[in-house]
């Protein structure tokens, strides 16, 4: 084989790799950018549900066909450079408020079966674990969210409802620790 033969063979594989590598590139940017990306717990506002450092991955995508509905765990823009992770409890045209330690839609009583721990947690401290709140009206657009640790959790209650337009995604599913893998609901 001459060298001029094997020179344009190098050249046309690393013209090959280097097309795989753009286009790789490109993928895992949209990927990224439009339909999933990594994010990572940050604080207790959530447990016993989701844990301090734990990664989960997002559907970014899920929200362009849809709008979060109650019980959904979301990720959304609570401050310019910080993200927040919290549970859906109101979606518009609700009214949402707590009342001796129930969580109430409308005027009715939500069963909450994922703060169970929680509320074990506050009964044997003898506090309420939801503090009465509201009532609130949810307007077109918006959101009400709380964390599953109500008695440390910064949400709505405090920071107002949610626009949509600051939704990221929805928390899908819990990829580290290996040990601790599952889906979020």
């Amino acid at each position: 084989m001459s060298e001029e033969v094997a020179s344009s063979r190098a050249k046309n594989e690393t013209w090959e790799w280097l097309k795989a590598l753009g286009i790789a590139i490109i993928l895992a940017f949209i990927i990224r950018t439009f339909l999933f990306a990594p994010f990572i717990v940050d604080g207790e506002s959530m447990e016993h549900t989701l844990h301090n450092n734990e990664k989960l991955v997002v559907n970014k995508a899920i929200y362009y066909l849809s709008e979060p509905k109650r019980g959904d765990i979301i990720v959304f823009h609570a401050e310019e450079k910080r993200d927040y992770i919290k549970r859906v409890v109101a979606v518009a045209g609700d009214t949402v408020e707590a009342k001796d330690d129930q969580l109430l839609i409308n005027g009715k009583v939500v069963d909450e079966p994922y703060l169970a721990q929680n509320r074990k947690e506050a009964a044997e401290r003898k506090i309420p674990l939801t503090e009465d709140f509201g009532p609130y009206q949810i307007g077109e657009g918006q959101i009400f969210v709380l964390g599953d640790n109500r008695l440390n959790s910064h949400d709505s209650r405090a920071i107002g409802p949610v626009g949509l337009d600051r939704v990221v995604g929805r928390a899908e599913f819990v990829f580290w620790p290996f040990s601790d893998i599952r889906v979020t609901r």
